[in-house]
């Protein structure tokens, strides 16, 4: 399972959905509350209590969210057939938002008419999503071909006209949405959105990574890796800068980006057993990076690669002040970035040129160049913060485990040495000790990846004092390990896996009751177990991608 691949998004034997909900499509936008009433009112009583699993584990869930699940979910928030290209597809003016705003829908399609079937994503029942609302059709067609900026930054924006607004009312809990736009022609397609709540202290944040998803978004025909040229594509023709205001293609989870793949599987979990859960995406942490110490534990998912300076500097001081970080993914905070407006709104530019002789602020503020995060200016390796380092792609390999008495495989029944097949697919982390990083790090998977004379590391070390603890999964395709996907087709989301799906869900409990509670050093330091696994030439290996991330 190769993370540079576009994730595709099948379906089956969907039927119509009901349900009714207020619309306005006019460019005329309502009365806003202000921003301070919107973003500091005082949340709502979550009910949050601290609940004993079947397992025995101990986790803060939130009465809210469980009686969320318990409504009617469906299945039709799958979409039905993959069309042609360009048939439906559309953006919204935010990828998250909160109660009180209004997020504006841009579609072009090759109908007539459109409406918004709104999808909150959860357990329910097995089922995947529950149907919030849909509007009525509204005229439609086709929009302005979109505009790309000179070589070399290559920036692919549509100008396209407002097609209607949905308004975030009371009843759009917190949580993550796909917007399903249906043409009058059966044209169907997806929009992501977050809801947040910016006065939520829930203990654990579940974050959608749109910045990475849309460093590979290859609509219109460039990327932060592609661009094109006289034969095709090449990487030296890729974007420098990205943008925002542009569809993800019908190619890619039927517009859903990474967020089906990637990331549904872990907020399936999560919400089957109620957490006591907030969401917000990394561009918010990259706005508001002090809020995360607000909560006990943020969750970065599948892939992650792509950080500002705020985002890292708020996870890092949150980390130290007793938040729990567990990356569930590999090559995450691999390149920084930096967000600039848009003529649709704030953050809606991606910059990231991966070179510092092309980046003009190398010369202005070498702090905030666009390259790898371990590259000169910055000389920053992810390894500060997670533990692991991203080494390459191409694994397929067995999750070894080690230290089978730690506390993450508490009430798994494992012993040293044994081995899930083929959990580490494509992309790969690993503890390199001659890098800057932490020294209390244990080593909780030691997994040899055939071919590269590397490893890929399941890892955990905890900050200084009473600083939090940091999980890392080490493989890219460990979400898509913790399916247990209900009712959902397997083409949609795969899984579950035998011998391996249960067994890792049981870990991820210790991982979420540990993380829930408060910094994870009450339980006890890290110990640093990894002098065990990595001496002599061992230690040196594995300094730099064997295969660099393009």
């Amino acid at each position: 399972m190769d993370r540079r691949r576009f994730l595709q998004l099948s379906a089956l034997g969907a039927a119509g959905v009901a349900g009714t909900g207020a619309l306005r499509h006019s460019s005329a936008q309502r009365k806003k509350e202000p921003a301070h009433a919107r973003h500091h009112r005082p949340a709502p009583d979550p009910g949050v209590k601290r609940t004993k699993l079947p397992s025995g584990v101990v986790v803060p869930t939130a009465a809210w969210l469980i009686e969320e699940n318990k409504k009617k979910g469906t299945l039709n928030w799958i979409c039905n057939h993959v069309q042609p290209d360009h048939a439906l597809e559309g953006f919204a003016s935010q990828v998250s938002a909160v109660r009180g705003d209004d997020v504006a829908l841009f579609v072009n399609t090759t109908a007539s008419a459109v409406q918004a079937q709104v999808y909150r994503m959860g357990y329910y029942q097995g089922l995947g999503g529950r149907l919030l609302m849909q509007t009525d059709f509204v005229a439609a067609g086709a929009q302005p071909p979109p505009v790309i900026a000179p070589a070399p930054l290559n920036t692919v924006s549509c100008p396209w006209k407002q097609t209607m607004t949905l308004s975030i009312t009371k009843e759009w809990l917190p949580g993550c949405y796909l917007i399903k736009l249906v043409g009058n022609g059966g044209e169907e397609q997806f929009v992501p959105l977050t809801v947040r709540d910016d006065a939520s202290r829930a203990a654990y944040v579940i974050q959608n990574c749109v910045t990475t998803w849309q460093a590979y978004n290859l609509w219109g025909g460039y990327s932060l890796y592609y661009g094109r040229t006289a034969g095709g594509q090449s990487f030296a023709n890729r974007a420098r800068i990205v943008s925002f205001d542009r569809p993800y293609p019908q190619t890619w989870a039927s517009g859903a980006a990474d967020f089906v793949g990637n990331e549904l599987p872990v907020l399936l979990h999560l919400e089957s057993l109620g957490l006591d859960l907030t969401y917000w995406t990394d561009v918010d942490l990259h706005e508001r990076p002090q809020l995360l110490k607000n909560h006990k534990c943020l969750f970065s998912l599948g892939h992650d690669e792509y950080w500002s300076q705020p985002m890292r500097q708020g996870a890092t001081q949150a980390s130290v002040a007793g938040v729990n970080l567990a990356f569930l993914g590999a090559n995450a905070c691999y390149r920084q970035i930096r967000m600039q407006p848009s003529s649709v709104g704030p953050n809606r530019l991606e910059v990231c040129y991966k070179d510092a002789a092309e980046d003009p602020m190398s010369t202005q503020q070498p702090e905030l160049t666009t390259v790898n995060w371990e590259q000169p200016p910055l000389n920053q390796p992810e390894s500060t913060l997670i533990g692991d380092m991203y080494q390459s792609i191409g694994a397929k390999a067995n999750m070894v485990v080690t230290d089978a008495s730690s506390w993450f495989y508490d009430g798994c029944n494992l012993t040293d040495g044994y081995s899930f097949p083929n959990i580490i697919l494509g992309e790969y982390d690993r503890y390199v000790p001659s890098l800057p990083g932490p020294r209390d790090l244990d080593v909780l998977a030691h997994s040899p990846v055939p071919g590269q004379s590397n490893w890929s590391d399941v890892t955990y070390y905890t900050a200084p004092g009473n600083g939090g603890g940091v999980f890392a999964s080490g493989s890219a395709s460990f979400v898509s390990m913790l399916s247990t996907t209900g009712d959902i087709p397997s083409l949609v989301i795969p899984g579950p896996f035998p011998g391996i799906t249960d067994v890792l869900r049981r870990a991820m409990e210790n991982v979420y009751g540990r993380f829930g509670l408060g910094p994870a050093t009450a339980f006890g330091a890290s110990g640093g177990n990894w002098t065990q696994y990595y001496s002599g030439a061992s230690a040196a290996a594995g300094t730099a991608p064997a295969t660099p991330s393009a």
